[in-house]
């Protein structure tokens, strides 16, 4: 059972106050304001956040496992370290978070917004990134192994030391994004072909 019902979430958020390590796991709060909220280390387990407003919030460390986000909005939201494994997040808002080492491991991310996003370092094996948009992302040393990139757009992301074996680039934008010897693609995937450019 949660440590706080909803309406006392709302009340706290707007009096500035934190929800540090509280157990909000299955809470529904859809549609709530919780914009700049400190939720470091929360337990959000299966939480329904769809269509809140966790806009430049303290996520970091946070459990969102199996948690439900379409349409959320997460922008400039502190995500590092935050296990979001199966999380729902089609057409959610994360443009230029932070989610260094985040584990995104099965999530469904179709159309999300990932503009400018930190992903250095996260495992987003297996997710589901259909018509997503990467547009200078920051994917240095990430898991993508597995990852559904169809119709994504990454153009001039950075994948050096990215790991995209496996994964699925059909009709994907690569345009204008970097690479590395450290750099591992699926077979038969050509870098120059799709417009790519090596860094030394």
């Amino acid at each position: 059972m949660p440590d706080f019902t909803r309406e006392e979430i709302e009340a706290t958020v707007k009096a500035s106050q934190i929800f540090r390590r509280a157990n909000l796991s299955g809470i529904d709060l859809h549609g709530t304001n919780l914009r700049g909220a400190n939720l470091y280390e929360a337990d959000l387990n299966k939480a329904n956040l769809n269509g809140a407003d966790l806009s430049q919030a303290l996520l970091r460390g946070a459990n969102l496992r199996g948690a439900i986000l379409r349409g959320g909005a997460l922008c400039s939201a502190n995500l590092s370290g935050a296990d979001l494994s199966e999380a729902i997040l089609n057409g959610v808002d994360l443009s230029e978070a932070r989610l260094y080492h985040a584990i995104l491991h099965k999530a469904k991310l179709s159309e999300a917004n990932l503009r400018r996003t930190q992903l250095s370092g996260a495992d987003l094996s297996r997710s589901i990134l259909h018509m997503s948009y990467l547009f200078e992302a920051n994917m240095q040393n990430t898991n993508l192994a597995n990852a559904q990139l169809i119709k994504a757009n990454l153009r001039a992301a950075n994948l050096t030391g990215a790991d995209l074996r496996e994964a699925n680039l059909q009709g994907a934008d690569l345009r204008e994004a970097s690479y590395n010897s450290d750099t591992k693609f699926p077979d038969d995937f050509d870098p120059d072909k799709e417009e790519m450019v090596l860094k030394k």
